[in-house]
């Protein structure tokens, strides 16, 4: 393995580690010889390589206390930390989700920000703030194309022209957005504590969608396809490791060609 990739005996958190791209980045790290936290709001059977963690990323007290028991669990410093952890509303939500942004509910806002947002600012208090008195760590906040662009409404223009009122709706878009000064302002804050804060903003993952977007998302997407998870293992494994160590406060975007027009 090129050292300057390499994770060997490196504490990772990963949040939202029982994802679809939560469980690609873990198996990604793990195979690169980290040692990996995986914080959900339940929990799998352990591992050698990989300890399951129960805890809310928004409630501060239950990161602490996930903090505690993995530093009890290796005993070695935290020096990763990927906030992966998000909410969207998928096709398949209730109309109420996916109507007009006029009657997007409120509630439905508040618990967006509140995971994509407030969990992100939690964990990198929690958990960033333990790699700061270690001596250093990366950080990688998980972005989207849809916090640099707006969404492309018209891909659901199909789901409209058979009676839905569907719209791709904001409080994804807006907390994503949220991540880029979040991540500048804490880059620089712990600049000269050895602590990196960088973004990875990423393009929609393939998951079996209809066809009918399919057909439109491809076509407007430069190289032609969605992402599979693996894709963006490769650019997560650089942030987190030695490759990128003059790296902080910036946005590394893997996104097919999405945002180049």
């Amino acid at each position: 393995m090129d050292p300057l990739f390499s994770l060997t005996d490196k504490v990772v958190v990963v949040t939202g580690a029982l994802g679809r791209l939560g469980r690609s980045y873990c198996a990604a790290l793990r195979e690169r010889g980290a040692f990996v936290a995986a914080i959900d709001r339940t929990v799998e059977d352990d591992s050698e390589t990989m300890h399951h963690f129960a805890a809310d990323v928004t409630c501060r007290a239950e990161l602490e206390c996930a903090l505690t028991k993995i530093q009890a669990a290796w005993g070695r410093p935290i020096v990763g930390l990927v906030n992966n952890a998000g909410l969207d509303s998928p096709p398949n939500s209730p109309a109420s989700e996916n109507g007009p942004f006029e009657e997007y509910p409120e509630e439905s806002w508040d618990r967006v920000m509140d995971v994509n947002v407030k969990g992100v600012f939690l964990s990198c208090q929690v958990f960033g703030g333990a790699m700061a008195q270690a001596g250093g760590g990366s950080i990688v906040n998980v972005s989207s194309i849809y916090g640099q662009v707006s969404p492309v409404q018209s891909l659901y223009e199909y789901r409209r022209k058979r009676g839905e009122e569907f719209f791709k709706p904001v409080a994804y878009a807006a907390s994503k957005s949220a991540l880029y000064n979040l991540t500048r302002y804490v880059a620089t804050y712990w600049a000269r504590k050895n602590v990196r804060v960088n973004t990875l903003t990423l393009a929609g993952v393939f998951d079996n969608q209809d066809v009918e977007f399919l057909d439109g998302y491809c076509q407007r997407m430069p190289m032609g396809r969605m992402a599979n998870a693996s894709d963006y293992t490769g650019p997560l494994v650089f942030l987190l490791s030695e490759a990128s160590c003059y790296m902080t406060g910036a946005d590394l975007v893997v996104d097919g060609g999405w945002t180049a027009w």
